[in-house]
């Protein structure tokens, strides 16, 4: 370990015995489970952005990399949202080229953002914002060819960032491309961005579902419908 590197030192202090049982079991670490013999110091995410946002300007991308590196959860993600700071940082004051390192440092990672908080804390505040005035045909790569569920979750939820800008074409069309998915985390992440896009247009994402919900999986619909009226769930169910 880097004596210089501050992030890594202050989440190694607030290791925490007491609460890695619950987290492994929350993260699903065990045989055959989705988060399998990932590794845990009992730190839980509020204390983590504590340390975020004490440390991140002191913090180098050769930190960054000794950290998303690490073996344990809680300090990978510690990486990922001192890399969001950093990013955002450089995005108000206009630096291109930070933002790009930024971008390329998250790409190069993906096989250490292998759990879901890592992505939906990290992926849409950094891939999606980086690409909304760009083109985004990364994310259909992502989502279409993505070597594992993490980095087709990051297809999806990246459109988060559209989203709230009130640009939802990206996310059905992405949707569409991971509508029969047969994991649950996918099939989940597919159907919360559906919902979220339905709060900002309810028209559009009824448009979707009347041509789509007797395709879908019944997790992903379940989710994508959970705000409207029980009514019109009890429809939209009848068609799964």
């Amino acid at each position: 370990m880097s004596k210089s590197n501050i992030l890594l030192q202050k989440m190694l202090s607030l290791r925490d015995d007491s609460q890695v049982a619950g987290l492994m079991r929350f993260f699903k670490t065990g045989p055959g489970q989705y988060g399998e013999g990932d590794k845990f110091l009992g730190i839980k995410v509020p204390v983590t952005r504590d340390v975020v946002k004490e440390c991140w300007k002191e913090v180098s991308f050769e930190n960054l990399k000794e950290c998303i590196l690490s073996p344990y959860h809680e300090v990978r993600l510690a990486s990922l949202l001192c890399l969001v700071e950093i990013f955002s940082n450089a995005r108000k004051k206009k630096q291109e080229d930070l933002q790009k390192k930024c971008v390329e440092f998250y790409l190069s990672h993906t096989d250490r953002i292998n759990n879901w908080d890592l992505v939906d804390l990290s992926c849409y505040k950094l891939i999606g914002e980086w690409l909304m005035d760009k083109d985004r045909i990364l994310l259909y790569d992502l989502a279409r060819g993505g070597k594992n569920i993490w980095e087709q979750r990051i297809g999806i939820v990246s459109t988060m960032a559209f989203i709230r800008k009130n640009q939802l074409s990206d996310t059905y069309a992405i949707a569409d491309i991971l509508l029969n998915h047969p994991h649950d985390l996918l099939q989940k992440a597919v159907g919360w961005l559906l919902r979220e896009a339905g709060k900002k247009d309810e028209a559009s994402l009824r448009k979707f579902l009347d041509s789509h919900a007797s395709k879908m999986p019944r997790t992903m619909l379940r989710y994508a419908i959970e705000k409207f009226p029980e009514p019109v769930r009890r429809i939209y169910l009848s068609k799964s």
